[in-house]
């Protein structure tokens, strides 16, 4: 029961990012551009299905989940992590990308690149760093060859030598 709350709970912080902060620095609802719309939907299909394979790794494969307070105990490389370090916030960033595009909302926009900055400085600051103490070499050598934003052409394989 205990493990149910903890991941309907973690269903809350992308409810917020992508839901909640939205409508709250967006007033108008309306789709002014039908074509925009469309490529903004390809966005959120994208950024959606992203972020639903990094959960799923985070449950299986790491045994935790995407909240601070209930991380997963193993360090995942392999999935959507074998090309990116950081796959769930790029499928978030497309997720608001792309609603920015459907409402034509430069407020939307704003967040998103609000997001991303936080993202980046909580990334360099705190989780890295914690990352690196938790999982050691392992750690710094996935973060020697998988980048942040830019992902990789080859999956990244540990076993294999992996240079970029």
């Amino acid at each position: 029961m205990k493990n149910i709350f903890k991941h309907l709970f973690s269903f809350f912080l992308p409810v917020t990012v992508l839901i909640v902060v939205p409508m709250a620095i967006e007033k108008s609802r309306s789709v002014f551009n039908l074509r925009q719309a469309l490529e903004g939907f390809v966005f959120v299909g994208i950024g959606l299905w992203m972020m639903f394979v990094t959960i799923r790794g985070f449950i299986r494969k790491g045994k935790g989940t995407l909240a601070p307070w209930s991380p997963t105990s193993k360090l995942i490389t392999t999935g959507l992590y074998a090309y990116v370090r950081s796959p769930m916030i790029i499928g978030v960033l497309l997720v608001l990308l792309g609603e920015s595009l459907i409402f034509l909302s430069f407020n939307i926009f704003i967040w998103a690149l609000t997001f991303f900055i936080i993202n980046n400085i909580w990334f360099s600051v705190f989780e890295e760093p914690d990352l690196e103490k938790k999982f050691g070499e392992e750690y710094k050598e996935y973060k020697k060859q998988v980048h942040r934003w830019i992902p990789r052409l080859q999956p990244y394989r540990p076993d294999r030598n992996n240079r970029i």
